[in-house]
């Protein structure tokens, strides 16, 4: 992204990605004045707060159909979206990548959504909430290619930078889009609409606390490498839970973790089953560990984001199943 990108932090993702999408909805509004409907595509497997900005903002929801791996490719995104426009009056404003899906951690193919979306004039923003954090680790950034070339994107501090809750950073390629998008006007106001920069210019918050604090003194005090080796720290343990999963005779791994989150089945389990361990669990104090679903059926998942974490408290879980 050019040196002049920038953003602010806001309360989760949640936020992010609709204080992102309203200024996606305010460039297709001027560009297109005709349009009076306009839509969101993104992957049937993106996170649910896509689909709760689109009701938020009153707009249609595309969902593609993700490949064999789970994740968005350019060329079945741009299908769906010339299909959709040759059938309605209404018009897609954004594309929303995912880099880190909350269940399994599958990136989007970026680089190919990016020129999608781009050579159709629409809005690219990435949802890294959880996984773009790992542009930290240099083993696994080459998955990220693309996200340079977002419109927007988020990422929170709070999920895998270590952070404590509440914080989601949001950013803009051109932060002046979001400023017009974002600005209030009232008489009590006046003073905040000078030159000077504010934070509730660029999101939808107007009253706010300094979340990006925090995040800020743990980099100041600790220094980028730190981040780096504890990404990495845990991309390892990822791996090496996998393979104990692997060659656990009672489970079956879903797929190979790209990032950290493990996602696994137990044979001959139903969905009570899966209930009931998980609570045993968490009763006995030794880990939190609630079902998932995919496709479905009920799964388990480590998410792995605590670079203190050992494998020996990997194994421990394990004998439990």
């Amino acid at each position: 992204m050019p040196q002049s990108a920038g953003g602010v932090f806001v309360q989760g993702g949640t936020i992010g990605n609709l204080s992102a999408l309203v200024v996606a909805r305010a460039q297709a509004r001027k560009k297109f004045p005709d349009t009076t409907r306009f839509a969101i595509a993104c992957s049937a497997e993106a996170h649910s707060s896509i689909a709760s900005a689109a009701q938020v903002m009153d707009v249609e929801i595309i969902k593609v159909t993700p490949d064999e791996n789970g994740r968005m490719q350019g060329s079945e995104l741009g299908k769906a979206v010339d299909e959709y426009h040759r059938s309605s009056h209404a018009r897609v404003f954004a594309v929303v990548a995912t880099s880190g899906t909350t269940n399994l951690g599958i990136i989007d193919n970026l680089k190919s959504i990016a020129e999608a979306a781009h050579s159709r004039d629409i809005w690219f923003h990435v949802d890294g909430a959880y996984g773009l954090a790992a542009l930290c680790a240099p083993s696994v950034r080459p998955l990220f290619d693309g996200v340079e070339e977002a419109d927007s994107f988020i990422v929170d501090p709070h999920k895998w930078l270590f952070a404590p809750y509440d914080a989601c950073a949001l950013v803009y390629r051109n932060p002046e889009l979001a400023r017009e998008a974002h600005t209030q006007h009232a008489s009590y106001l006046e003073t905040l609409h000078d030159d000077s920069w504010s934070p509730s210019d660029y999101a939808i918050q107007l009253t706010r606390r300094v979340r990006g604090l925090p995040f800020w003194f743990s980099l100041a005090a600790y220094g980028t490498d730190a981040y780096t080796e504890a990404m990495e720290q845990t991309l390892t343990i990822a791996k090496q839970a996998a393979e104990l999963v692997r060659k656990h005779p009672k489970l079956e791994l879903l797929r190979e973790p790209e990032l950290s989150i493990v996602a696994f089945t137990r044979k001959g389990w139903n969905k009570d089953d899966y209930k009931k361990w998980s609570d045993s669990l968490l009763a006995d104090q030794i880990g939190f560990i609630p079902p998932s679903s995919h496709q479905g059926q009920p799964i388990l998942r480590f998410a792995i984001v605590n670079p203190w974490t050992k494998i020996s408290d990997i194994e421990m879980i394990l004998a439990t199943l």
